[in-house]
């Protein structure tokens, strides 16, 4: 005869009750999720299958996740240049006043230098401690102030005013130069400070190369703008000049040589400035377009995984009560062991 113990009954129970308790963190968690607790377990040999699925689903989410930070940041640098366009309107309008002997010079002067000023206010925008227009140096600050103490770019400006008249804007003599004299200054002198190697020495800190993301899984394009663009270079070249000389000592003739210039300058800029707001343009929707297709596959793929690992919401929850229920009886049962003893059957 086999021999039965208190004992024996006790541990029998606790054994149960492990194996209940492990079994109800599955169903509790099968319950809650939807989903198998163990997909080893239940699915055996298409384990595989659910494994890739998963992959490729985390995969497609990472990039729709990095695809809402650039249409952010395309979003931000939309705005910029609308703003920079309606400067250089503002600017151009300014020039043809001042083109028809309506502005006075001053006043001039001082719309070319808030020109500036909100220029490179524009350009240093940054989102997300990124600069928009910084090309991939997004942690450096793109343009350098113009008006600033101690500018290299207007130093570099009004040195080649010195050298190549010999005297300084605010000298007397600056009154005998002639519009001759001053468009073979601005087109020899001026222009390659900001239309040539000077822009990347003395003013820009922005890179030519732009920043490429992968907006889908076989899919890149260029997803920023750089300060190096023609239409801002330009627009900053009028700006410089017209802050620089319209208050100063220079004939008339030369100031007028300034303002043609200037005017052609500023029109071209907005021409460029609408090209580069196109492009972005373009790029948004590509953006756009590749989330959406994305989206749609995040949905087949969830769909797809959800077929191989769900689980009967009732059934779940049936066998979470049952398990529930088990449980209670078992420590019931186990406290009643516990309180037989020889001694109360003998007494």
């Amino acid at each position: 005869m086999t021999s039965v113990s208190s004992a024996a009954l006790t541990n029998a129970m606790r054994y149960q009750q492990m194996r209940m308790q492990a079994d109800l963190v599955k169903a509790t968690k099968e319950s809650s999720t939807g989903r198998v607790a163990d997909v080893g377990l239940a699915l055996g040999g298409r384990t595989a299958q659910s494994v890739t699925f998963s992959r490729d689903l985390d995969r497609l989410n990472v990039i729709v996740d990095s695809n809402g930070l650039v249409t952010a940041r395309l979003a931000s640098t939309q705005t910029s240049l609308g703003q920079l366009s309606g400067v250089a309107q503002t600017f151009l309008s300014a020039l043809t006043t001042a083109s028809s002997g309506d502005n006075s010079n001053s006043l001039t002067q001082s719309t070319g230098q808030t020109t500036l000023q909100q220029l490179t206010s524009i350009l240093n925008t940054s989102v997300n401690g990124e600069y928009l227009f910084a090309g991939t140096n997004t942690d450096v600050k793109p343009i350098n102030d113009f008006t600033a103490a101690g500018s290299p770019a207007k130093a570099a400006f009004d040195a080649s005013f010195v050298a190549k008249f010999g005297f300084t804007p605010n000298d007397p003599a600056a009154a005998n130069i002639t519009a001759a004299q001053m468009d073979d200054f601005i087109t020899n002198d001026v222009a390659p400070q900001f239309l040539g190697a000077g822009w990347q020495t003395n003013m820009s800190n922005a890179t030519d190369q732009q920043i490429v993301s992968r907006i889908a899984l076989n899919e890149t394009t260029e997803t920023s703008t750089s300060a190096n663009s023609d239409g801002i270079r330009k627009l900053a070249m009028a700006a410089a000049m017209v802050s620089s000389l319209m208050s100063s000592n220079i004939s008339r003739a030369a100031k007028d040589s300034i303002v043609s210039h200037s005017q052609t300058l500023v029109g071209e800029a907005l021409s460029g400035i609408a090209q580069v707001q196109s492009e972005t343009g373009i790029v948004q929707k590509r953006v756009s377009d590749a989330s959406d297709r994305m989206k749609t596959q995040i949905d087949l793929f969830e769909r797809h995984i959800l077929d191989l690992e769900a689980v009967d919401p009732a059934t779940a929850a049936t066998r979470v009560a049952d398990l529930t229920q088990h449980i209670e009886t078992s420590f019931a049962l186990t406290a009643r062991l516990q309180q037989l003893s020889l001694l109360k059957y003998l007494t």
